[in-house]
Formats: structure tokens, C-alpha cells, sequence
């Protein structure tokens, strides 16, 4: 409200008429302000002002009556004091040019009861102004209160926060489309595209380093001309923006590429009319992948937020990036073998798959070619794994040269390899396939273990049908293979109708073999073992039998290959042991005597760590008495496997487990094989008794084996004694326990059970 009567003091800051007006002029400029200084409206007004706000009072003739506020004071006209009484117009002219001559139609409306609102920028800022009409006490408007904001930092800050905030939004919709979509090319393009975008700018990449590594091609971007995409950018130790950026790995901003001075301009920088930007580096685990960047054709400022985001892109990127790697890196290691980098078994099968699929449609021949080197299996445990791996990392780059370059070469595991080919002509582009491997094989190799000269023998499969299956043709290229061995090694065998047969009917077998142990077909005969002096029994070999149900009873040699290479083994093994330990620990409770069984175990059961601990296991379960059970392994067990089998068989002992080695004599290594493994026992091969009666050489040669065992506190048996002549002779030797068809053929238990009650 304005009170009509002047008050009692005058504020000390309040002004004075002009003295340029004349005296009614004067009279009247001083009255309203008396009465305006007294309107509680107008000092509220005035007391709350803020820094970024001014607030000027005009008369009816837009002179400045009053002008309040920190704003006001930052202008000299203002804090001078030389505004009072002037024009509007004129004090203002010099701080907003334009703005007077704008705003006067604003200023008048106030006196004609009307309140306006606009705005005006000026110099980089931007300003509100309100003006509103003052009324006496009669209602009658006698000023026009003009208030002024500065709204340029409230609006750049609100602008920050917003351009801030789409960012934020941009990346994270950009992490959501890279957890989704492993496509690394599609994530790339919505970079570069987000990048221009939320920067405003109108050129944006990604610079990727070549193969070599000494240039940087553009592999995505927005603007460029696109014969760019995929061409060499710039080499890295050129003078440009991406090297500079990758010497220094930090962000580098340019803000004027012409007064540029630490690097020089690329070429297509120069072209496009580039003149600020920014640039990245797109950081990997071990090394950069590449650089990122945006560009302008005009100045640009670029705040700490834009740096971030293009930090957080980049730094989005190179997780991409580090992960397809990863994803490719463990692709490529469940594809290929750890040691030579050709592909295995699940690659190979992968290419007979897509190959067998190319014949049905175009008729084309495919063959499967497996590969074993002969005679590795004896560098490999006599000279040791390292000297093995070696010559197989040698063998794998001739193989490959031997092939064709559409052919593949795998390795399936130990010394087999695989070549995979599909044929143009006949049978016999196969064969020559062969040869060129094999006399690859040949060539004479030398390592860090010395010399070697090796062969190789070849199996040959080609599909034959439409009901060829990648399976089936390794399979029966593995059959050709065995062949070769058979027929003396170094050759190459086709796979024939023969040896279809005979394939057909070890997968009868291996189907039957797998029904017989569901309907407890097998049965456990056991063969004793005897002192040689009184033939009384002092333990039992346990031997299976198949009691097939249309073929009658079925000696272990035509199944228990089939079991090992079928993996059915393990469960046969433990089959055989849990009956009989059952067995024998009936007859030591029945008989009082510590009478010891013997069973034989494969391969596949040693190299489980766990088998000698089941195995103690069973036995106890089964009350066998402690120290009886004796686990017997050929040589075959041992060549190719020694190291890991080691550690399961020095635990046998620990166990309580007896080990020991059957047909001594007939492997290259057998007296080794006395000093590396903890042997209870060994059984000489049968092979030494024919003829012994007559041979020197042989009962030298078994003599001596009982002697050096005896020495080393190893029991000894000798296997296969079929004659009183053989018996006599191990008796002159120094012989005490014996095995074979003269003291028993294998019987089934219950007809053991009579033989050990006599």
C-alpha cells in the first residue's frame, strides 16, 4: 500500500530529486517517492534481492527513480550514482545495446494497469525482465517496477544436467545393446552414431589397428565419406591426432585444428573441413585396441561431462572388444587341441558333418584319413612327455603341407591325427593323400631329444551311402587304421567290406555287451595259483566270463577289447571286483586260510585318483581280510600313461592294496618298470615256457628274472604251465609259484570251492 504522507526520516541510500527537472517536475518526483519508500510492497521488493537480480522503479516518463541489487551495482552508471533522474533508455544503452529500444513498449503497458514478461541476450548472457505497473492509493498507476534476472548460469546449468543426463542414458542404453547383442560390428555403428549425436558434432569414428599394428583403419564412423570405411587411416607413427592420442593416453581436444601445434592435421581431416574435435583411446587388457573420436567443422567447447562420456563409451567398447576375444579365444580352445592348435575331435566332426552334407547335394566324395605314428608310444614314455610333445608339434606343420589347402588336419588325442577331404576324382585321390602323409611322416626329424625316424600307418574311410554319419566314417577310417598296424605298420589300408563286417560286429557286441551286464550275464571264474611243491592253492586269478544267452559262454578275448575302447570297461571292472571279493572273502571265513585273490584292471580304472580308494573300499565292504587283494595291470596299462598312473599306483600300498604286473617280460621296458613302480608282484609271460625244458636261453632268462625279483623282495609266478617237463624245469629255478592248465583250468566259483576244501 502507499501511504500519502511523506515519512518521518529518509533512508540514507534513497535519492534526491534531480536537479536537472523543473520544480513542479520536482515537487512531484518527490512525492512519490516519499510515498513509494513507504509502500510495504516496494521494500519487500527491495530487500529481497539476490544476486542475479535487479529491480529499477520508473516514473511515467521512463526515468529511473530507483535501482536496486547486486547486479545493478556491477554496472558504473549504477554504482556511481549518476542514474537517477535519466532516461531508462539512456542509462541502460551502453550494457544491452538493442535492449531499450525493445523494451519501452513493455515499459509503457505497466502504466496502462498491463504486466509483461520477456527476455533478451546479450554478450553471451540471457536475461528475464518483469515489468509491472505501481498504484497509489487511489489505484491510479504512478511507477513501473522492472525486475531483471540473469538466468544464463541457472539455464546452462539445468542445459548440463539435461545434455549430462542423455548421456548417461545414451551409454547405458548402448551397455544394455552389448549385453544383448554379441554382434561386435552392430555395437561399434550405434556407437559412432550415439558419439555424433550426443556430442553434436557432425564426424565421428572409431580407428581400429591393423594387423601389423603400425596403422589405424577406420572400421565405423558418421560423416565420412565412405570409401574410408575399412582403409587404412593413418600410420601410427605419423605426426596426427590419433597417434598424439595414443602416446599420451589421455583425452586430447583440439579446439582449433588451424593454431594447431602438437600434432599435424591428417589428411582427411584437411578434406572434410574439420576444425575441433576430440579423441580417445579405446583401451584393451594388455594394449590398446584403438582410438575413438569426434569431430567438427566449427569451434566447439567441450565441458568435462563430454570427455567423460566419450571416456565411457571407449571404456564400453573395449569391454566389448576384450570379450568377443575371450569368447573367440575359448572358442578356438574347445575346437582345437592345447598342443598343436589343429583342430580336434569336435572341429573335425564338425567339418565331416558340413562336408558330408555338401555330397548329398552335389555329389562330390569325401574321405576320412586317420593317422597314427608308429612307434611313438616309445619315445614318448622312454624319453619322456616333453621329447613326445615335441616331435607331435613337429609332425603337425608337415601334415598340414601334405593336404590339400581345402582339407582339414586334426588331431584326435596321443599320436592320431585326422585329415578330412573331400574328393574330386576317385578312391585313389585319397590314397594319394595318403602317401604324400606318410612320407611326411617319414622324413627324418630332429629335436631336442636327438633324431627320430618314424612311420606312420593310414587308414582310409570314404562314404559310401546317404547313411554315412561323421561318427561312422572316423570309425571305420580307424579300422583301416588298426589294419595297417596288423599287416606290419607303415602302409595305408582302405576300408573295406571285411572290415565292414567286422566293425558291425564289434557294435553288436558293444550293444550286447552293455545288455549283459543290465541282465547279469557275466560270470567270475577263477583260475588258482599253487606252490610249486605240493600244488596246494594259495590264491585265485578272478577271470570274466559272458554267459551269452543264443552263443553260450564267451572267453574274455572277444570282449573285453571291445570294453576298452567302448569305455564299458570301468563298469565291468567293478562288476568283476565286487563279486569276486564277495567269493574269495566267503572262502577265507569258510576255509580260516589267507588265501589271496588276483584281478585284473584296465587302464581306465588306474587313471581315476579316486580308484585305489574304491578299491580298498569294496573289499573291506565285502569283509576280505586286509593285505589279500592284489590288482593286476599289464605293461600295455603303463606305455603311454606312466606319469599319471604313478601317482594312483603308489597309493595302492597305502590302501592296503597289493600291485602287480602281468606278462612280465614281453614289453620293451619291463625291468624299468621294476624300479619306477611299487610292484608286490609280477607274473612271467607264458611266452618263456614253451621249450623251456630245452632252451638255455630261456631258463637263463627266467632264472634270472626269479632271482633279481627275489633280490628286490617281489613275488614271482610264472603264467601258462600246461606240462610236468615245465614244472620240473621252474622247480631247477628256483620257482615257487606257478599258474596254468596243468595245476586247473579256470572254473567257475563253485567248482573252485571244491577244489581249495580238499
Amino acid at each position: 500500500m502507499i501511504h500519502p504522507d511523506p515519512p518521518d526520516e529518509v533512508r540514507p541510500d534513497a535519492p534526491s530529486a534531480p536537479a536537472a527537472r523543473g520544480a513542479a517536475g520536482g515537487d512531484e518526483s518527490a512525492r512519490v517517492l516519499s510515498r513509494l519508500h513507504r509502500s510495504e510492497a516496494l521494500h519487500q521488493a527491495l530487500i529481497e534481492n539476490v544476486p542475479d537480480t535487479a529491480v529499477f522503479l520508473l516514473d511515467r516518463d521512463l526515468r529511473v527513480l530507483v535501482a536496486h541489487g547486486e547486479a545493478v551495482r556491477r554496472i558504473p552508471s549504477f554504482r556511481d550514482g549518476l542514474h537517477v533522474g535519466r532516461l531508462i533508455t539512456d542509462v541502460c544503452e551502453p550494457f544491452a545495446e538493442g535492449l531499450p529500444a525493445a523494451s519501452v513498449e513493455h515499459y509503457r503497458a505497466a502504466f496502462d494497469g498491463e504486466s509483461r514478461d520477456f527476455e533478451f541476450a546479450t554478450v553471451g548472457r540471457t536475461f528475464t525482465m518483469r515489468v509491472v505497473p505501481v498504484p497509489d492509493d487511489s489505484g491510479a498507476v504512478e511507477a513501473a517496477l522492472v525486475m531483471v534476472t540473469d538466468v544464463t548460469w541457472p539455464r546452462r546449468v539445468r542445459s548440463q544436467l539435461a545434455r549430462r543426463a542423455s548421456q548417461q542414458e545414451s551409454v547405458a542404453r548402448l551397455g544394455e545393446l552389448a549385453l544383448r547383442d554379441r554382434d561386435l560390428g552392430a555395437l561399434i555403428d550405434h556407437v559412432v552414431g550415439a558419439v555424433a549425436e550426443q556430442l553434436g558434432m557432425e564426424f565421428s569414428g572409431l580407428l581400429e589397428f591393423s594387423a601389423s599394428r603400425d596403422a589405424l583403419h577406420m572400421v565405423a564412423g558418421r560423416g565420412w565419406d565412405p570409401g574410408l570405411m575399412g582403409a587404412q587411416w593413418i600410420k601410427v607413427d605419423q605426426e596426427s591426432q590419433a597417434g598424439y592420442t595414443l602416446n599420451s593416453s589421455r583425452p586430447v581436444i583440439v579446439d582449433d585444428l588451424r593454431t594447431e601445434r602438437r600434432f599435424r592435421p591428417s589428411p582427411q581431416f584437411v578434406e572434410a573441413g574439420v576444425v575441433s574435435g576430440i579423441s580417445v583411446v579405446v583401451e584393451g587388457r594388455e594394449q590398446p585396441f584403438g582410438v575413438l573420436g569426434a569431430h567438427s567443422r566449427s569451434p566447439r567447447e567441450l565441458s568435462a561431462d563430454d570427455v567423460n562420456f566419450l571416456t565411457a563409451v571407449a571404456h564400453l567398447v573395449a569391454v566389448a572388444v576384450e570379450r568377443q576375444r575371450d569368447e573367440q579365444s575359448n572358442l578356438h580352445a574347445a575346437l582345437h587341441d592345447p598342443l598343436t592348435g589343429l583342430p580336434n575331435r569336435t572341429l573335425v566332426l564338425d567339418r565331416l558333418e558340413h562336408a558330408l552334407a555338401r555330397r548329398n547335394r552335389e555329389g562330390t566324395e569325401v574321405a576320412a584319413l586317420m593317422l597314427d605314428l608308429d612307434g611313438f608310444k616309445v619315445i614318448n614314455d622312454s624319453l619322456g612327455h616333453a621329447a613326445g610333445d615335441e616331435l607331435l608339434l613337429a609332425m603337425a606343420p608337415r601334415l598340414r603341407a601334405a593336404v590339400r589347402p581345402g582339407d582339414t588336419v586334426g588331431r584326435l588325442g596321443g599320436d592320431e591325427f585326422v585329415a578330412v577331404c573331400e574328393l574330386s576324382s576317385s578312391p585313389e585321390e585319397a590314397a594319394r593323400i595318403a602317401d604324400r602323409m606318410a612320407s611326411a611322416v617319414s622324413e627324418p626329424l630332429v629335436t631336442g631329444s636327438g633324431h627320430h625316424y618314424l612311420t606312420a600307418s593310414v587308414g582310409i574311410a570314404i562314404a559310401m551311402g546317404g547313411s554315412d554319419t561323421p561318427g561312422s566314417l572316423l570309425r571305420d577310417a580307424d579300422a583301416a587304421m588298426f589294419r595297417a598296424k596288423e599287416r606290419g605298420r607303415g602302409r595305408c589300408e582302405l576300408f573295406d567290406d571285411t572290415m565292414r563286417e567286422q566293425v558291425v560286429a564289434r557294435l553288436r557286441i558293444e550293444a550286447e555287451l552293455r545288455q549283459a551286464l543290465a541282465r547279469d550275464e557275466l560270470r567270475v571264474h577263477f583260475q588258482p595259483i599253487v606252490d610249486v611243491h605240493d600244488a596246494r592253492p594259495s590264491g585265485v586269478e578272478a577271470l570274466v566270463r559272458w554267459e551269452h544267452p543264443q552263443r553260450g559262454l564267451i572267453p574274455p578275448g572277444e570282449f573285453i577289447g571291445v570294453a576298452e575302447e567302448t569305455g564299458i570297461i570301468t563298469q565291468l571292472g567293478q562288476w568283476v571286483l565286487e563279486a569276486a571279493c564277495r567269493q574269495v572273502a566267503a572262502w577265507q571265513a569258510e576255509l580260516g586260510i589267507p588265501l589271496r585273490l588276483s584281478v585284473n584292471v584296465s587302464g581306465r580304472q588306474i587313471a581315476d585318483p579316486r580308484f585305489a580308494a574304491q578299491a580298498a573300499a569294496t573289499a573291506r565292504r565285502h569283509g576280505l581280510e586286509p593285505g589279500t587283494l592284489a590288482l593286476e595291470i599289464t605293461e600295455s596299462v603303463l606305455i603311454g600313461e606312466s606319469e599319471a598312473s604313478a601317482s594312483v599306483l603308489s597309493s595302492f600300498r597305502e590302501h592296503g592294496l597289493r600291485l602287480e604286473l602281468d606278462d612280465f617280460g614281453t614289453g620293451y621296458s619291463s625291468l624299468s618298470y621294476l624300479k619306477r613302480f611299487p610292484l608286490d608282484g609280477i607274473k612271467i609271460d607264458r611266452s618263456f615256457l614253451d621249450g623251456i625244458a630245452d632252451d638255455p636261453r630261456s631258463q637263463a632268462i627266467v632264472e634270472a628274472v626269479i632271482h633279481m625279483a627275489s633280490a628286490l623282495g617281489v613275488d614271482v609266478v610264472t603264467e601258462g604251465v600246461e606240462t610236468e617237463d615245465q614244472l620240473a624245469t621252474l622247480l631247477t629255478l628256483g620257482c615257487r609259484q606257478a599258474q596254468g592248465y596243468l595245476f586247473s583250468p579256470p572254473v567257475p566259483g563253485d567248482a573252485m570251492g571244491r577244489r581249495l576244501a580238499l
